[in-house]
C-alpha cells in the first residue's frame, strides 16, 4: 500500500489564543451558542448510537496514519455518525410504511448485509470528505484511499468511491460542515483567555486535546456514569436514558467539562476559578460542570502514571471538585430535557 509522505503535523506551538479582536469572539460565541441550542432540541432517540469505541478508533488510527489534523477526526466521525442515523431512519420508514399499506416486506437482511457490507467505504468515504472540509491543511487523494481499501481486500473503483461521497453528501443535504466539540473547547478557551485565567490556554489546550479523544472513545462509559449520578440511581430506567439524549448531544457542556478537568489535571488549585470563568461565560451550572468533569476524570486519572504505582482515588477527586463547588452559584446540576 502506498504510503502518504508525511508533513510536518501541527505542533501545540502553532496554536495562538489571544489574537482575534473581542467583537469577533462575542459574535462566534452567540453563533456557537445558538448552533448548540438547535442541536441539543433537534436530538433523536438513536443519536450517538454509532459512537462506538471500535469506530471512533478506526477514525482515529486512520486520519492519524494519513496525516490529518484532529479537527478532521471529530469531523469524521459527526458525518458517520448523522449519516448512518439516516440509514437506519430510512430503512425504519421503508418498513413503516410497507405495514401500513401492507405491501410485499423487502429483505430487510439483505437491507442489513449491504449496509453492513458497505459500512468501511462509507466510514472512508466520510474521513475523506472531512479532509476536504480543511482542504488548506491536507485532503485525501483518491488514489491513497483505494490502496487502502485494497489492502483491507476492499476492492472498490474509483467511480465506486465518488457514488459513495456522493451518497453520504445527498443523504445529509451536503451539509457536511457540522460543528465538533473541539470548535466549541477552542473557543471557550479563546474567551478564558481574555478573561485572565490563571492557567494559560496553550497549556489547557494540549491536555483538553487528550480528554477530548478519551471521551470520544469512551463516549457511552462516561456518559452513563454521568447519567447515574445525575439522578443518583445506579440503575436509569429506558426512559431516563432517552431523555438524557439530549445531554450528549451538549456539545458546550462537553467542552465545558473536558475544559474544567483539563485546569483540575494541570493545576487543582486553579479549578474553582476555571470553573466560575466558564459558569460565567455559558450560564452553565457549577454543579453541572463538576458532575461532568468527575465523569471525565474517574476515566482518565485511573491509569498508573510515571512515578506513580497506584491510581489516584476516585473519591479524593470528587471530594475536590465538590468542595469547590459553591453553594451561592447556580445549582440543579444536569438534568436531561
Amino acid at each position: 500500500m502506498d504510503r502518504p509522505v508525511r508533513p510536518r503535523l501541527a505542533s501545540l506551538s502553532d496554536f495562538q489564543f489571544g489574537a482575534v479582536a473581542t467583537e469577533t469572539i462575542e459574535d462566534a460565541l452567540l453563533h456557537f451558542a445558538q448552533q448548540n441550542e438547535q442541536a441539543v432540541q433537534e436530538s433523536a432517540g438513536r443519536m450517538g448510537s454509532f459512537r462506538e469505541t471500535r469506530i471512533v478508533e478506526f477514525v482515529f488510527l486512520l486520519s492519524e496514519q494519513w496525516c490529518l489534523e484532529k479537527s478532521v477526526s471529530y469531523q469524521a466521525v459527526e458525518i458517520l455518525e448523522r449519516f448512518m442515523i439516516k440509514q437506519a431512519e430510512n430503512i425504519c420508514r421503508q418498513a413503516s410504511i410497507q405495514l401500513r399499506e401492507k405491501t410485499e416486506p423487502q429483505n430487510w437482511r439483505a437491507l442489513k448485509e449491504q449496509l453492513f457490507n458497505k459500512f468501511i467505504l462509507r466510514l472512508v468515504s466520510c474521513v475523506q470528505l472531512a479532509s476536504k472540509l480543511s482542504f488548506h491543511y491536507k485532503k485525501i487523494s483518491n488514489v491513497t484511499v483505494l490502496n487502502f481499501l485494497q489492502a483491507l481486500g476492499y476492492l472498490h473503483t474509483k467511480e465506486e468511491l465518488l457514488e459513495s461521497e456522493l451518497d453520504v453528501l445527498k443523504s445529509l443535504n451536503f451539509q457536511i460542515n457540522l460543528p465538533t466539540p473541539l470548535a466549541y473547547v477552542e473557543m471557550l478557551l479563546e474567551v478564558l483567555g481574555y478573561n485572565g485565567c490563571l492557567v494559560p490556554a496553550t497549556q489547557l489546550y494540549a491536555t483538553c486535546l487528550t480528554l477530548l479523544d478519551l471521551v470520544y472513545l469512551l463516549h457511552e462509559p462516561v456518559y452513563e456514569s454521568l447519567l447515574r449520578a445525575s439522578i443518583e440511581n445506579s440503575t436509569p430506567s429506558q426512559l431516563q436514558g432517552e431523555k438524557f439524549i439530549s445531554v450528549k448531544e451538549d456539545f458546550m457542556l462537553l467542552a465545558v467539562g473536558i475544559i474544567a478537568a483539563s485546569a483540575f489535571i494541570q493545576n487543582h488549585e486553579c479549578w474553582s476559578q476555571v470553573a466560575g470563568h466558564l459558569q460565567s461565560i455559558t450560564g452553565i451550572a457549577l454543579e453541572s460542570i463538576a458532575e461532568l468533569s468527575y465523569a471525565i476524570l474517574t476515566h482518565s486519572v485511573g491509569a498508573s502514571t510515571p512515578g506513580r504505582q497506584r491510581p489516584v482515588p476516585p473519591h479524593l477527586v470528587a471530594g475536590a471538585l465538590r468542595a469547590a463547588t459553591s453553594p451561592t452559584h447556580e445549582a440543579g446540576g444536569i438534568h436531561p430535557k
